[in-house]
């Protein structure tokens, strides 16, 4: 009987991308375990050579890697080729971070060497997300091969062709057999993997499942489980001097990758004053392009992942509406049977609806009498990713950032601009303070303190009878 097969698309065109076996997780789990004592032994110097190669195959593949991103995401050939620059650059960024975070300490006091170094966990599951399928599972991925641990890697059912892609790549760049295995299929496969004989799992993804991964994990708590998750994220504009800059980076943080990023802005608040703004945001985004990856002129948006998305994404809207909103630009599908949807615009203010994250181009805006409102209005969400200021002072960002709630606050920046080599990760049902980016090396290794001396001496002189 032959195993279940996966099948990937092309959301733009439905063209047939991939298609490959299900599961696997046992062997692919027994091989990676079989290999953890040879990776953990292996010198740094060794594990960062065939890592450094690893970033040369990718940019010497550049171009076929971004078109496989393209074609199976949908996002624009533009976008898909910064994600492949960002795999690239995840490398320099992660062995820095783990010569910083995650090296090697000792210092001699009284003869005693006090000695601080890190050990691998052993095997880690990834579970990789479908908007980044090579940019964030590579961000767990380097550092925890860097860190000494074996991997295996269960891609997005909705990218799978990426996931393979990228263990070619390793291949190539020489790392041994059973250090790396993927494994493919949906959350049945997923579910298997986090159950299985694994030291730990790190995930990006949905806070629906991060919360099922929490509830699996609860009982075994020696297993590390790393979860970086989405957001209900606010962007907050405030006396805005510049109308025009200021709707541009509204509409960057709403509506790049087609609202399909973790820190994507989900709900603009704004003050008293604030229809130019309104109105220029409207307008900008009517002039979006939306269109397939490899379209010319080049598309700003691409679809959605899937046409089960859009559908989603229509439901979510639907009930914004129903709890009150007022339209001001409608979210609109081209074709029924392709996932391409419109840059949509609601007015939720005096509104209460669902504190959920609607991962599309979906934005709601909200309007703030004063700046306690605002911040108020900001915070009122169970996640705490992202958060943008956009106009006011030092002083008032300084207020902001003490009195918003998320991992990453920035200022006149859109929300969805983050460093690799900061930390990256948020609070609340956003994440479990493990976050992603420069500080992986931490979650990827655990720290070893010793006492060590070269000669015995031990002694006992009170509390001993005569």
């Amino acid at each position: 009987m032959r195993p279940p097969e996966l099948v990937s698309t092309n959301p733009a065109t439905g063209e047939v991308i991939w298609s490959g076996p299900v599961g696997g997780v046992a062997a692919a789990v027994a091989a990676a375990r079989a290999a953890a004592p040879g990776w953990a032994r292996t010198p740094l110097a060794s594990r960062i050579a065939i890592v450094r190669a690893f970033k040369a195959a990718v940019e010497a593949d550049a171009d076929a890697l971004a078109r496989v991103i393209a074609s199976e995401t949908g996002k624009p050939l533009w976008e898909s080729r910064t994600e492949v620059a960002s795999v690239a650059a995840k490398v320099d960024i992660s062995i820095q971070a783990q010569a910083e975070r995650a090296g090697e300490k000792a210092g001699v006091a009284g003869g005693v060497t006090q000695q601080v170094r890190h050990k691998p966990h052993g095997v880690l599951a990834v579970l990789g997300p479908y908007n980044f399928p090579a940019h964030l599972p590579n961000g767990h991925i380097v550092p925890a091969l860097l860190a000494g641990n074996t991997i295996v890697f269960k891609p997005s059912e909705q990218t799978p062709a990426v996931g393979a892609h990228m263990a070619r790549l390793w291949a190539k760049a020489g790392l041994p057999e059973g250090v790396l295995g993927v494994v493919q299929g949906g959350g049945d496969v997923g579910r298997d993997l986090a159950a299985a004989d694994i030291d730990g799992l790190l995930f990006t993804g949905s806070a629906h499942v991060g919360a099922a991964l929490a509830h699996q994990f609860a009982e075994t708590p020696h297993r590390i489980l790393a979860l970086e998750m989405g957001g209900n994220n606010p962007l907050v504009a405030w006396d805005v001097g510049d109308v025009d800059a200021a709707a541009a980076t509204v509409v960057q943080s709403a509506f790049l990758s087609a609202g399909q990023r973790c820190t994507n802005a989900r709900r603009l608040i704004v003050g008293p004053g604030s229809e130019p703004l309104v109105e220029a945001v409207l307008a900008l985004a009517d002039r979006l392009i939306v269109g397939g990856p490899f379209d010319e002129p080049q598309p700003f948006m691409g679809p959605v992942i899937c046409n089960a998305a859009a559908d989603a994404l229509e439901r979510g809207w639907a009930d914004l509406q129903a709890a009150g909103g007022r339209v001001l630009r409608p979210l609109r599908r081209a074709r029924p049977d392709r996932p391409f949807l419109s840059p949509a615009v609601i007015d939720m203010t005096h509104c209460a609806p669902a504190d959920d994250e609607l991962f599309g181009p979906v934005l709601q805006i909200i309007r703030a009498a004063d700046w306690e409102a605002a911040i108020t209005a900001a915070n009122a969400t169970r996640f705490g990713l992202a958060a943008g200021l956009i106009g006011g002072d030092a002083a008032l960002f300084d207020r902001f950032w003490h009195e918003s709630r998320a991992g990453i606050v920035n200022w006149n920046r859109p929300t969805n601009g983050a460093s690799s080599a900061a930390p990256f990760g948020g609070i609340g049902a956003s994440g479990n303070h493990r976050p992603s980016a420069y500080y992986a090396a931490d979650y990827c290794a655990f720290p070893v303190a010793t006492l060590a001396a070269e000669t015995l001496a031990g002694s006992i002189t009170t509390g001993l009878k005569p």
